[in-house]
């Protein structure tokens, strides 16, 4: 095989024609990514632990969202159709993951081929299309980290056309439910997270462990702020006798947990003994901050 020149810029590259020869150089067909000859080669890398713990965030993100919804909406109302609410989203997002999995090559199966990110600039070929000699711009804009950025965008989609499939009718055969003002939020968020995607992936990529370590401490403590008596006691005992306080409180160390992990890998696992540390740290200090126990000279 002869060989061709170098391709200018980051992403640029040539692909074999049929004929045997190579294009010229320009943006690698999708699922290929240039490598350092700046020929396209395809992508078949595993997806890194790493890899998968960002999937999982990004998929973590609406189902915490409906779940806020619901209850927030369902304050003071009838239980029965919320906790059938809570297992309709669980359904709706994990079947709409599952269902990107499959279309996703592979295709027909929940394993993934991936060009493995190696650097910030790999979620924005966009911003690095090369200028040969100062003149025509040559486009070479590709996802270069193949399909870990389209996938997100699948997952939304087929998780929102399960919930408007879904939801309706799991509202009629529940009235009276205020159910219907939970769709209408997902009808919101769903865009918005889409958007904050399109714009931040490769930001949300690099510092997401970082992101559910700090969220998960401020709405701990938010959730601990709220009560009226705050004592450690009454903190305490909240915590452990109210059922929603504690499925709560637990959902806030796992999140914590997956974030430990997510920053650690599976190394350092002494780290998680952390978890339930920011709660208790707020139960301790709590009454040193009351408000009402500050006097003004």
């Amino acid at each position: 095989m002869s060989v061709v020149r170098s391709c200018p810029g980051l992403y640029c590259g040539r692909t074999q024609l049929d004929n045997g020869s190579w294009s010229d150089c320009g943006a690698c067909p999708r699922g290929f990514r240039t490598n350092a000859s700046s020929y396209c080669e395809p992508c078949t890398d595993v997806p890194t632990l790493y890899d998968w713990q960002y999937l999982g965030f990004m998929v973590l993100l609406p189902l915490v969202l409906h779940w806020f919804f619901i209850d927030m909406v369902s304050i003071g109302k009838g239980k029965q159709g919320i906790l059938a609410q809570h297992f309709s989203a669980f359904f709706e997002v994990v079947s709409g993951t599952l269902a990107a999995l499959l279309v996703l090559p592979p295709t027909g199966s929940l394993a993934l081929h991936v060009c493995t990110p190696t650097a910030l600039s790999d979620w924005y070929t966009l911003l690095h299309n090369p200028q040969p000699d100062y003149k025509e711009t040559l486009h070479c804009t590709q996802e270069a980290v193949y399909p870990l950025y389209t996938i997100i965008l699948l997952i939304y989609a087929f998780s929102l056309l399960m919930t408007i499939t879904i939801r309706p009718w799991l509202m009629a055969y529940h009235p009276p439910n205020p159910g219907k003002k939970a769709i209408y939020c997902a009808l919101y968020f769903y865009p918005i997270l889409v958007l904050i995607h399109t714009v931040a992936a490769g930001l949300i990529y690099c510092s997401f462990p970082y992101i559910i370590i700090i969220i998960s401490m401020m709405t701990s403590a938010s959730h601990f702020s709220i009560k009226l008596d705050q004592s450690a006691s009454a903190l305490l005992l909240s915590s452990i006798a109210n059922p929603r306080n504690l499925v709560i409180l637990i959902g806030h160390w796992l999140v914590h947990a997956y974030g430990i992990i997510s920053l650690t890998g599976l190394k350092d696992l002494w780290y998680l003994n952390l978890v339930p540390a920011p709660a208790l740290f707020y139960i301790l200090t709590a009454q040193f901050t009351d408000p009402m126990k500050i006097h003004n000279d």
